[in-house]
């Protein structure tokens, strides 16, 4: 068993600081969970506890059935793979892979063997002899997981270790990766701020904000059913379009929404269950100008204000998450309209959000 528990842990800094404000989360045996948010999150902080890299103010961390808040990190049975590599640039591929087994006093015949099964994983066999300056990003990365790897650790640590690559390596690495996963069905948590690499990766998906967690789940239920407007707004690109509603009156329907919202709510919309009015069910209507395109192959972002309040409404971008009036609609391709060309759009009704002015989501009724 390789579970990971951690049982409401904090991290307070001298003078205050509350970097991690009380995480519960279990990840299950052989489950790959990714920590995403922005930067200054808590995510890497919180990574590095479990690593025990850094000590707990509070809580307990349990890997595999066992309370390690006093183990040492080389002590916890866990790899931990960085975005830097941390490769030794005077040794070779294979000394770099081998070098933590010497450590353990692991026999010479069994370091031999894991290397070079490590190596046939990774696609790295004929880089056995190479030094890290020989090798291209993409290669040592393979490397630093294949030290990882040849560990047999309980748990993987992945601290945003596709950082440094360029985008098209991205994808194939993280494609690599979570495919080692499955091979290997080790426990992993990996960090990432990046969104599309989060929920490609994912069992279980952990938003961040402000040293807390925003929601936990699986990708797709996450995407679907955002609990916050921060998760709204932060998973999924473009980011969900969020307005400010004020009601006519507490509780009064609105016929353009063909809701009821009790008082003022702000509604989301994804940019991708937006379609040119006519095509959708009764739901929200807009009428928008477009301001900006972007054509993206077989889709297009359109970038429309809109030039007034509709059906007795007072719509508007929430602040800080979309500039004032401006709402992203996904169309397809052939769809894309003109810049300057006023447009409508329409959302069917069992595809909007609703959230409290707070920012918690509610149910639309």
């Amino acid at each position: 068993m390789s579970n990971v528990v951690l049982r409401d842990v904090k991290k307070t800094y001298p003078g205050g600081v509350d970097a991690i404000k009380g995480i519960n989360l279990e990840v299950g045996d052989g489950q790959f969970c990714v920590l995403v948010g922005p930067s200054g999150c808590g995510k890497s902080t919180l990574l590095r506890m479990v690593a025990g890299l850094e000590t707990i103010t509070d809580g307990e961390i349990d890997i595999g059935g066992r309370v390690v808040n006093e183990i040492e990190p080389a002590d916890r049975d866990i790899a931990m793979v960085f975005q830097n590599y941390a490769l030794y640039p005077h040794m070779s591929v294979y000394n770099n892979m081998a070098y933590g087994l010497r450590n353990r006093g692991t026999p010479k015949p069994e370091i031999d063997t894991r290397v070079r099964e490590a190596a046939q994983i990774l696609e790295i066999t004929p880089l056995l002899d190479r030094k890290p300056r020989q090798l291209s990003g993409g290669q040592r990365q393979r490397v630093a997981m294949g030290r990882a790897i040849v560990r047999q650790p309980k748990v993987f640590l992945f601290d945003e270790p596709l950082s440094n690559l360029d985008a098209k390596l991205r994808v194939a690495m993280r494609v690599e990766i979570r495919k080692l996963q499955r091979r290997l069905r080790t426990t992993s948590i990996y960090v990432t701020h990046d969104q599309m690499e989060a929920m490609t990766l994912a069992d279980i998906l952990v938003v961040m904000n402000g040293g807390q967690v925003e929601q936990i789940g699986k990708p797709l239920d996450i995407y679907k059913k955002p609990a916050t407007t921060f998760v709204a707004s932060f998973i999924g690109a473009p980011p969900m379009n969020l307005l400010s509603v004020a009601a006519n009156g507490l509780g009064e329907p609105l016929d353009t929404l063909q809701i009821k919202v009790p008082g003022d709510a702000i509604l989301g919309i994804r940019p991708e269950d937006f379609v040119l009015a006519g095509t959708a069910p009764q739901g929200l209507a807009l009428e928008l100008m477009v301001d900006a395109i972007e054509r993206v192959g077989a889709e297009t972002y359109v970038y429309g204000t809109r030039p007034r309040a509709d059906g007795g409404l007072t719509v508007s971008a929430k602040p800080g998450e979309l500039p004032p009036g401006e709402i992203i609609v996904r169309l397809p391709g052939e769809a894309a309209p003109a810049i300057g060309e006023r447009i409508k759009v329409s959302a069917a009704r069992d595809k909007l959000h609703l959230f409290s002015p707070g920012g918690r989501s509610r149910m639309a009724g």
